[in-house]
């Protein structure tokens, strides 16, 4: 997965962490100070059960590096709403053409000059696709 793949490592490489793009949610542990917050990596279909078998390793906390970005970023962006926003603070291009080929990369089925309805989507398919490979991404963001 190449875009997908250099914006997950692009976020990772913050934390200090070795992450490769999979399926399951596996992470090398962060090696900064830790925080309660961060001490395991969860699959968001393993969320709603307490006991599960859970993968050991420590989530990648995304909100605190991409706020981090943020705040030294002279654009005001909002990761949170926008895979534009996102893309840019990361350093990737973001320019339509880009999200075309990540929505193809990620098997969109709608219509990519619809560039609303495929950002939405984008954006949500990145932070679930990001959420499975050991970030730890708010729930809120995911639904």
């Amino acid at each position: 997965m190449g875009l997908l793949s250099n914006l997950m490592s692009k976020i990772f490489s913050h934390a200090g962490t070795n992450v490769a793009v999979t399926t399951g949610a596996s992470a090398a542990p962060a090696t900064g100070p830790s925080t309660p917050s961060a001490q395991s990596a969860v699959p968001p279909a393993a969320a709603s059960p307490p006991a599960g078998p859970a993968t050991p390793s420590k989530a990648v906390d995304v909100t605190a590096i991409l706020d981090g970005l943020a705040a030294k970023n002279p654009e005001k962006l909002d990761w949170k709403k926008s895979i534009v926003d996102l893309m840019k603070l990361v350093g990737m291009d973001s320019s339509f053409k880009a999200r075309k080929e990540l929505a193809k990369e990620l098997n969109y089925t709608g219509d990519p000059n619809d560039s609303a309805a495929m950002n939405v989507w984008l954006h949500k398919q990145v932070l679930i696709k990001i959420s499975e490979n050991g970030g730890k991404v708010p729930e809120h963001l995911l639904s």
